[in-house]
């Protein structure tokens, strides 16, 4: 069983700086998709650049944000499990209370924005609880096994196939809700299906085990204390950018052909990888980074009203009970709209935090948990 090494767990800005770039890249990809408005409407306003913005920003950010969020919340969960292992406390029934609340914020959140990753960022959060008594060496194993995607390997190896024709179908409703429908309609639809949808797309897209990896993975980087500049952990930083970097550029030129649904997983994952060892390599080597990316430090330690700020002002731009940019905006427009919407809420947050030392709804969670 795993104990507390008993070791101060001072804040980590490069985390709060990665939680930054985690939100501020999902509401730019949030925006890339209309928020998950797929029309065959023409476009009014388009550029001749719409779909390599898409391609660039498909690479770099789609699933790679959601799971750099999924990473840092495992961080957070360790470093609250350990602090109260420190004081002889268990914090396994408060923290099962706290994803409850989690989840109610999600139920907030998805009655505007189908795309609601919190509800089940709340289940998979539960299941830290049993891991997190396990010795290292088998959280270790838990990873890697979750990493080589379990799923997609078994379908690979017995020509088993899922069946997505349920996702097809209810995603088919959402998209004419939110094109067609009324503000209450969107909200009825989105609160029907809205949890099964995001359930069934992270079985579609592989993200099912590899999420849940990362939850994984962020606890057992607390453990190892790998987000504090101690010992040789920057040099291990270095190894896997250099190594994500050289398999990232080798697997861009390999065609995966019927191996795409269990290998792009894979290479998403390193992606991710190599994003994350970069950032946390150029923060402590370089001061001028630290001064860049202080401002999203700013923008990541209100992660969770950032997060539902986005599915309000979002959809409200986008869907058509609004002003219906899905038909108005291509690509690149929608995302100098996604730029935009990132420079107001980190306006916002830098205006809060002068009179607050939590964001919002960080506060009213960090109430909420404690309060029984």
């Amino acid at each position: 069983m795993y104990k507390t090494q008993n070791l101060p767990n001072t804040r980590i800005d490069v985390a709060d700086a990665l939680r930054g770039i985690a939100v501020a890249g999902i509401i730019l990809y949030h925006s890339v998709e209309h928020f998950n408005i797929f029309t065959q409407e023409p476009t009014a306003h388009t550029l001749a650049c719409d779909q390599t913005v898409a391609d660039v920003l498909a690479w770099l950010l789609s699933g790679k944000m959601y799971g750099i969020f999924a990473m840092l919340f495992g961080l957070s969960f360790f470093i609250m499990n350990d602090n109260q292992q420190q004081k002889d406390k268990n914090f396994s029934g408060r923290f099962a209370w706290r994803m409850c609340l989690l989840f109610m914020f999600g139920i907030i959140n998805v009655a505007f924005y189908d795309g609601d990753i919190l509800m089940l960022y709340a289940c998979y959060g539960l299941l830290l609880i049993p891991i997190s008594y396990l010795p290292s060496k088998w959280v270790w194993c838990i990873i890697g096994l979750l990493a080589i995607q379990p799923v997609e390997l078994f379908c690979l190896l017995t020509g088993y196939e899922i069946d997505h024709t349920r996702f097809y179908e209810i995603s088919g409703i959402i998209n004419d809700a939110h094109q067609h429908g009324t503000f209450l309609e969107n909200t009825l639809t989105n609160l029907r299906y809205g949890f099964e949808v995001n359930l069934r797309f992270n079985i579609f897209s592989g993200r099912l085990t590899q999420l849940l990896c990362l939850f994984i993975l962020g606890m057992q980087l607390g453990r190892q204390r790998m987000f504090y500049n101690e010992g040789r952990h920057l040099k291990i930083w270095h190894s896997i950018l250099i190594g994500s970097v050289i398999v990232v550029v080798a697997l861009s030129f390999v065609d995966f052909g019927e191996l795409d649904f269990w290998l792009k997983p894979i290479y998403s994952l390193i992606i991710l990888l190599m994003i994350v060892s970069a950032v946390v390599s150029a923060w402590y080597a370089f001061e001028s980074v630290r001064s860049v990316l202080h401002h999203l430090c700013i923008f990541g330690r209100m992660s969770l009203t950032n997060y539902l700020l986005q599915s309000i002002i979002g959809c409200f731009i986008f869907c058509g009970y609004g002003l219906a940019c899905y038909h108005h905006l291509g690509i690149t427009y929608a995302v100098m709209v996604g730029c935009g919407m990132v420079v107001c809420q980190y306006l916002f947050a830098r205006y809060w935090f002068r009179n607050h030392p939590r964001g919002p709804l960080e506060g009213l969670w960090r109430e909420l948990t404690w309060i029984l």
